[in-house]
């Protein structure tokens, strides 16, 4: 006889500026640090939800809403819409469900939260996962991502917001069907009263990151440093245009406390279902929080 699952539940908090933020909680031993769960630019909780499902209830999972993005509360000052703000909205995500210390979970943007945490309040990571990111970024893949964000498009149906998911992400899996593509939309988007369907984020967000990039890039290497004083797991897409093998190969040179898996035929960023992805993940949960 088997019990069946716990499903997750849907959690807010308010933070110091105000805003009121959303998590998902996948249930899981308190014993251990949870995994926290940190999504990309434009991305929000709902990426996770196959991950959260896959490994709770071994581990507990949180997956955060950053601010103007899915469940929570968007933020009245654009200006505010930058990683260090995230950083603090995290460790108050902590503080609130009462976690000393996370395995955290960071695709691209998450994992440059990730490494800012790591230098506000280092004891707060056990462990990371950096899915498709790094210190060095390629100006190629922020250029793409410069093109589409905060457009505020809206589209007639799921069918039409598929084929534009897909032409955000260079048509990466090039192994993706339509309705491949149009799964990913309904985790990106959301549908509107009228049946329309738009991205899930506050266009805002667009505003700092246009201008975050237009100068040159930040040293982003004294951040990582700090995150790799603990176990790092890089994952990288074969094809990314954001984290090029060449970078990857000067973190993994950096320190010995880094390791990583390339997912083959993934671009920016991996889904983090593939077989490659899942066998390195295991294994680098079971090595840093048996």
């Amino acid at each position: 006889m088997t019990s069946s699952k716990a499903p997750p539940r849907d959690g807010y908090y308010t933070v110091r500026d105000g805003l009121r933020l959303h998590y998902r909680d996948f249930p899981g031993p308190l014993d251990k640090p949870a995994v926290l769960c940190l999504h990309g630019l434009t991305r929000n909780a709902r990426d996770f939800e196959e991950f959260g499902a896959r490994i709770s209830p071994r581990f507990r999972v949180l997956a955060l809403d950053f601010r103007g993005r899915g469940s929570s509360e968007s933020d009245p000052d654009p200006a505010r819409y930058l990683p260090p703000t995230y950083a603090h909205d995290v460790i108050a995500l902590l503080d609130h469900v009462g976690v000393a210390d996370a395995v955290f979970v960071g695709t691209s943007l998450g994992g440059i939260v990730a490494m800012l945490v790591a230098v506000i309040d280092e004891d707060r990571i056990a462990a990371s996962i950096l899915n498709d990111v790094g210190p060095e970024l390629s100006t190629e893949g922020i250029d793409r991502i410069r093109d589409y964000v905060g457009s505020g498009r809206t589209f007639a149906g799921w069918e039409e917001a598929g084929a534009a998911v897909r032409s955000n992400q260079a048509g990466l899996p090039a192994c993706y069907e339509p309705a491949d593509w149009e799964k990913m939309a309904r985790r990106l988007c959301r549908e509107n009263e009228d049946g329309t369907v738009r991205f899930d984020y506050d266009p805002a967000i667009a505003e700092p990151f246009k201008t975050a990039n237009d100068g040159p890039p930040a040293d982003l290497w004294p951040l990582f440093d700090a995150l790799a004083r603990r176990p790092v797991l890089v994952v990288r897409g074969e094809h990314s245009d954001l984290l090029t093998a060449t970078q990857l190969d000067a973190m993994e040179r950096r320190s010995g406390n880094v390791e990583s898996v390339t997912v083959a035929g993934a671009g920016h960023p991996p889904e983090l279902d593939e077989p490659e992805a899942v066998a390195a993940i295991d294994k680098f949960l079971e090595a840093v929080a048996p």
